[in-house]
């Protein structure tokens, strides 16, 4: 069964940065596409980001669109979410998953995904 760990969240300020990390095991992490997710208090969850499984095809919300940056190291079994220019709206719980299928590309909805982490707080202060 897969397992993933996520970190990296925290207190910031707007404008400020952040990486987030996801660490998967039992998987074969590098058949599998991965997305980042996000829910704020009293909203639905969201998708964030994704990548496919070899990292030639990505997705972001328009609301982070040049502001995140999506990665993934095959080696580590790990992917990150770069956040530059935090704003106040970014503030979530970041959850990242992994895909149902494998050897997809970048998937967008959440029904695409079987494995999800326990989440990582992100605030982010004005």
């Amino acid at each position: 069964q897969g397992q993933l760990v996520e970190s990296g969240g925290g207190l910031v300020q707007a404008g400020g940065s952040l990486r987030l990390s996801c660490a998967v095991s039992g998987l074969t992490f590098s058949q599998y596409g991965m997305g980042w997710f996000r829910q704020a208090p009293g909203k639905e969850r969201d998708s964030v980001s994704a990548i496919n499984w070899s990292g030639g095809d990505t997705y972001y919300a328009d609301s982070v669109k040049g502001r995140f940056t999506i990665s993934r190291d095959n080696a580590k079994s790990t992917v990150y979410l770069e956040m530059r220019f935090l704003k106040p709206e970014d503030t979530a719980v970041y959850y990242c998953a992994a895909a149902a299928t494998a050897f997809g590309p970048a998937y967008y909805t959440s029904g695409a995904y079987f494995y999800w982490g326990q989440g990582t707080q992100v605030t982010v202060s004005s």
